[in-house]
């Protein structure tokens, strides 16, 4: 065992795993499970909260007491970040990528009524200057008088991969209490911090399961040389490396679709398709498109030598909702 970073305790965990019959059986291949790691809380739910228990307990521990981060217009991470910022008695600060012509729905919504300070970028300033325009609110925030902390996109770095090293430890015992192993363990893929989580865990807890991560923006080599910096950065905060290669980072490409949180019609069938199959709910940026490709490769046979598939439910609900138009048009 390692010692691992302290942390905030946020989110209702243990959450549960269930067995998808009805897609299995579909399917006709292996079994299909799902984490619900959606149903970590309300306001704080989704796989952000368990980096954000590491990340916010640094920003504490550093005596902070204004959380900046960034996301799309329809993060779940910012909404998160908001959220815990309140629980706390701390302020926030969200820094949202938008085109200028936003309905105030979901996330977006919710920031506001959590009381969030908002800022909108251009998808252009996003991509190219996010974390500088992010230091120079915290430069203004200082001048202010305010102590300051910056939470990258999505969590996604060193100390916040310590939230999904802890889910896999979940896992493990898991398993014990079901009496199975799962052998693959697939997920979205969308700044790399959950990845790197369960990546470490895996190898440092001699589990040997098969980690795969679905892109759902850019490409395969992005993710394993962000994946890769991510876990290089987490090493400072604890007494272990490992020795590994970015060839065994399993990203499975080619389920971008139109892009970063844009939604083609057969995804957004999919979801619908699975709503009423098992009764979940995916969303359409992150786990509507890896669960979309999880299927698409058991279709293609590209699961067949394993049994026991689990899939991570990273939540996103409320971002659908800014989707809802397109679904019965």
């Amino acid at each position: 065992m390692i010692k691992l970073p302290n942390r905030i305790h946020l989110a209702n965990l243990p959450t549960r795993i269930e067995r998808l019959d009805r897609l299995s059986k579909e399917l006709g291949g292996p079994q299909i499970f799902i984490k619900r790691d959606d149903q970590t809380g309300s306001e704080i739910s989704g796989n952000k909260i368990r980096k954000l228990e590491y990340v916010i307990q640094e920003a504490l521990d550093q005596n902070c007491n204004y959380l900046i981060t960034c996301g799309g217009i329809q993060s779940n991470h910012a909404r998160a970040t908001a959220a815990a910022s309140s629980k706390l008695g701390l302020r926030s600060c969200v820094v949202l990528r938008s085109s200028g012509n936003d309905s105030l729905e979901g996330n977006y919504f919710l920031n506001k009524v959590l009381g969030a300070d908002i800022e909108f970028i251009s998808p252009e300033d996003y991509k190219e200057r996010r974390m500088e325009i992010m230091d120079e609110i915290k430069a203004r925030l200082i001048k202010e008088g305010h102590r300051p902390y910056i939470i990258p996109e999505g969590a996604s770095n060193g100390i916040g991969t310590f939230g999904y090293y802890t889910a896999m430890e979940e896992i493990l015992e898991q398993e014990k209490n079901m009496g199975i192993k799962f052998d693959a363990i697939v997920l979205a893929t969308g700044s790399g911090g959950t990845y790197s989580g369960m990546f470490l865990a895996n190898k440092l807890l001699g589990h040997g399961t098969k980690i795969f991560g679905i892109n759902i923006c850019d490409n395969a080599p992005y993710f394993q040389d962000r994946i890769y910096g991510i876990l290089q950065e987490s090493f400072s905060y604890i007494d272990k490396t490992i020795d590994f290669s970015k060839n065994e980072i399993e990203i499975i490409d080619g389920y971008v679709g139109e892009g970063y949180a844009q939604s083609t019609s057969e995804e957004l069938e999919f979801i619908h398709y699975l709503a009423k199959l098992e009764g979940v709910i995916l969303d359409p940026v992150y786990t509507g498109k890896a669960m979309y490709g999880l299927v698409n490769e058991i279709k293609k046979g590209n699961f067949n030598k394993y049994k026991n598939i689990l899939f991570i439910h990273t939540g996103g609900l409320f971002g659908l909702f800014s989707k809802k138009d397109l679904f019965f048009s």
